[in-house]
């Protein structure tokens, strides 16, 4: 039993450590994601100027990743400086019947979600793979922030599809990168 929690800390050491190195690493120049719902892709260049948050949801049905993304979609035009990007790897088949259950409410319209076909920009942006889920295995939940010249300046991996970035630590993030 002592020799399977020893085995089980050093792979969370490692992930972390892959996590961080990955951090420094060189993140992509420039990207183009395909939207679901909308016609206008997103493309990293021509959001110069503005923070870029990319939240990399999981592959699969997900209920954590719907209170996500409607915890931060409330709140965006409080931060009309950050473009807020949601990111599944899904087929845009399932990513539309997943995104049609984000409560909509008294919101305006619902949030576009992009494709990420195969986890390729997560794979870019070395978010770590391997988390077992409803029987697949993923990429771990995470979230990076970009800086207006599209800079890596913050990421957060969780450890499970219930450990994310919450929207109260997002506002935290941001009032310390603009001080």
């Amino acid at each position: 039993m002592k020799r399977l929690n020893v085995i089980l800390s050093l792979s969370i050491a490692a992930m972390f450590v892959f996590s961080a190195v990955a951090s420094e690493q060189e993140a992509p120049k420039d990207f183009t994601l395909k939207p679901i719902f909308g016609e206008k892709p997103f493309q990293l260049s021509k959001a110069k100027g503005k923070y870029v948050a990319i939240h990399f949801l999981l592959k699969t049905e997900c209920p954590i990743c719907l209170r996500h993304v409607r915890a931060y979609f409330e709140h965006e035009k409080d931060h009309s400086d950050v473009i807020q990007l949601y990111v599944k790897p899904d087929t845009p088949g399932e990513i539309k019947a997943w995104a049609s259950k984000i409560p909509q409410g008294d919101m305006e319209k619902a949030p576009e979600i992009y494709h990420d076909p195969d986890a390729k920009l997560a794979k870019q942006f070395g978010v770590p793979g391997g988390y077992k889920f409803h029987g697949q295995v993923v990429h771990f939940p995470a979230f990076v922030l970009l800086d207006p010249n599209g800079k890596e300046v913050f990421r957060y991996v969780g450890k499970n599809n219930s450990e994310r970035y919450s929207y109260e630590k997002f506002v935290k993030k941001m009032e310390e990168l603009k001080s």
